[in-house]
């Protein structure tokens, strides 16, 4: 055995110090640095904020009991379905309860809210949440449909449900809009995120969406919390409904939940790589044509492209 190889091994039998102490010391330091300006005197123990994890397999489980012959398990027949759904629907919302509490108790940290009222309200959450899901499924239908309908390249709905990136976002979105609606905007925001990292398509839980909402292809797609969209829109990949500026208040924070994202009527097809910015109305019937940008409203039925956009610039309108 050489020398070199002889330090090496010793090298490897020693204890390598990773001077903890000062790297812990330093990490604690940090911690009340931050809490400090959070103004966190403390820190509660146990499990404080819902689970990503949790609510990834409580949404498999509805998406599930909504398509249970395409979304369910593999070997489930029709005559079976009622009791799959109800089997299903009760372990999924008896989950998501004890993730509603968990944003509850968050929130309640700094307000006067006792425990008898918070699990008063976290039921009421959970009923409403579950006696909006044939709601849903009925707007997801329509969904599905307007996306077979809309791509040629569709060969059954079945095929659309299972395997298009857009509808994987937009059921996402319709649950998420829902626990949004009904106050609970973190479980909202996971569940809007989980879809993003599956898709690509970031669509924020507020956003407004009518019943035939189509996304071909889908990556890059970001619809904003303010965004309203009417009825059979269709949009591209890489789509922005976006806002313009962001107005600040008199410490210099930005000012939360004011409208600033586009208002899309009825019968909108907007193309791919399109930004969209600022509260402005796109017409019913129109149609924004590719890597348009466009900061302005434009009535019904008006056709934007980069050439009319750019004529319009060169004579002043």
């Amino acid at each position: 055995m050489s020398a070199g190889e002889s330090d090496a091994r010793h090298l490897l039998a020693a204890v390598p110090n990773w001077e903890l102490d000062r790297v812990v010391e330093g990490l604690r330091n940090a911690r009340a640095r931050w809490r400090e300006s959070q103004r966190r005197k403390r820190e509660f123990g146990g499990r404080e904020f819902p689970s990503r994890a949790a609510l990834t397999e409580i949404i498999e489980g509805l998406c599930g009991a909504l398509f249970p012959m395409r979304l369910g398990p593999p070997d489930l027949r029709q005559e079976s379905e009622d009791f799959y759904v109800g089997h299903t629907l009760d372990a999924a919302l008896n989950a998501l309860l004890v993730q509603v509490r968990l944003e509850l108790f968050y929130v309640a940290r700094h307000e006067q809210t006792g425990p008898a009222e918070i699990e008063l309200r976290a039921v009421s959450i959970v009923r409403d949440f579950a006696s909006a899901l044939p709601k849903v499924r009925e707007l997801l239908d329509t969904d599905v449909l307007a996306a077979y309908q809309g791509d040629p390249a569709a060969r059954s709905v079945d095929e659309v449900l299972l395997c298009y990136p857009g509808i994987i976002a937009i059921i996402h979105h319709r649950l998420a809009h829902v626990l949004y609606g009904l106050d609970v905007p973190l479980l909202a925001r996971i569940v809007a995120e989980i879809a993003h990292s599956a898709t690509g398509i970031d669509i924020h839980p507020g956003a407004q969406i009518g019943p035939g909402f189509f996304i071909d292809h889908g990556t890059g797609v970001v619809i904003g919390e303010t965004a309203v969209i009417g009825t059979r829109v269709r949009v591209y990949q890489a789509v922005t409904l976006g806002a313009k500026r962001f107005p600040a208040g008199e410490d210099g924070s930005l000012q939360k939940g004011l409208p600033r994202h586009p208002v899309v009527e009825d019968d909108v097809v907007i193309y791919a790589g399109a930004t969209i910015l600022g509260r402005i109305t796109i017409g019913a019937g129109s149609v924004i044509g590719g890597n348009v940008w466009l900061t302005r409203s434009v009535p019904p039925q008006s056709n934007v492209t980069q050439a009319s956009l750019h004529q319009q610039a060169g004579t002043g309108q």
